[in-house]
């Protein structure tokens, strides 16, 4: 009975009220109301986003437990998601997609040693995924296979249409792990999910007012990253830890 209403916190209630929320939002998207593209962006960044990663913030306490343990989890959900897919449910294979993605990023958190590395990949990942989008292997996959972008990536239904805004997976395992490390590493965790989350709305907003196929979302999760704790990470990379010389 204890354990029972320990789960009960009102983290856990939240995150399965938003759970049942963005379920039937997905399932009757296409009958809701049809207010314009703009409109759609709007509801999409200030609305939709938010929910769908705050369910990775109210289960970033979970990113604490053991590496094999979050690695078996992220792998199951990968599994699952597989299985929803080929059945057409398309619905809860798109929010296990967020279950694999989120626990395998914490998992690779646990890899890295020191913040000085988790900077070097953001500084370093936003270059690949946009030679990934403009010309490597995610245009070739956009171009020519649209329905396996389909399969690894999370969409955001639009109101009203069939349409959606997606995010690939790799955007999701991103998200999760610089989130994460905030946490880990003692840096402003409320501030980078806000910023994250409104540079992807901005983002999803420059990609329409283009009318461009896409843009990398990679280095607006980066700099969503970097920007609310460049003060923090500049002091972690100038302290070096000192190490004492034996006597002879």
């Amino acid at each position: 009975m204890g354990r029972a209403t320990s789960l009960l916190t009102p983290r856990a209630v939240a995150a399965a009220a938003l759970l049942v929320a963005l379920v039937v939002y997905d399932e009757v998207s296409t009958h809701l109301w049809h207010a314009g593209i703009w409109w759609d962006v709007a509801w999409i960044a200030v609305v939709l986003l938010p929910a769908v990663f705050a369910l990775v913030l109210l289960g970033l306490p979970l990113r604490r437990t053991r590496p094999v343990v979050l690695a078996s989890i992220g792998l199951t959900f990968a599994v699952l998601a597989a299985v929803l897919t080929a059945v057409d449910a398309n619905v809860f294979a798109n929010l296990a997609r967020l279950g694999a993605t989120s626990f395998l990023g914490w998992w690779f958190l646990t890899l890295f040693e020191a913040l000085s590395w988790v900077a070097l990949v953001a500084a370093i990942i936003p270059w690949i995924d946009a030679y990934s989008v403009w010309r490597g292997p995610t245009k070739t996959i956009t171009a020519n296979h649209p329905h396996v972008f389909d399969v690894l990536s999370f969409a955001f239904p639009v109101p009203g249409s069939i349409a959606s805004f997606q995010l690939g997976v790799p955007d999701l395992l991103f998200f999760a792990l610089f989130l994460a490390a905030a946490d880990r590493f003692g840096l402003r965790v409320l501030w980078t999910w806000v910023t994250l989350v409104g540079l992807l709305g901005v983002t999803m907003a420059i990609t329409i007012w283009a009318d461009i196929d896409g843009l990398p979302a990679l280095p607006a999760i980066a700099i969503g990253f970097l920007l609310p704790n460049v003060d923090r990470i500049w002091r972690a990379l100038r302290t070096r830890p000192t190490t004492a010389v034996p006597a002879p």
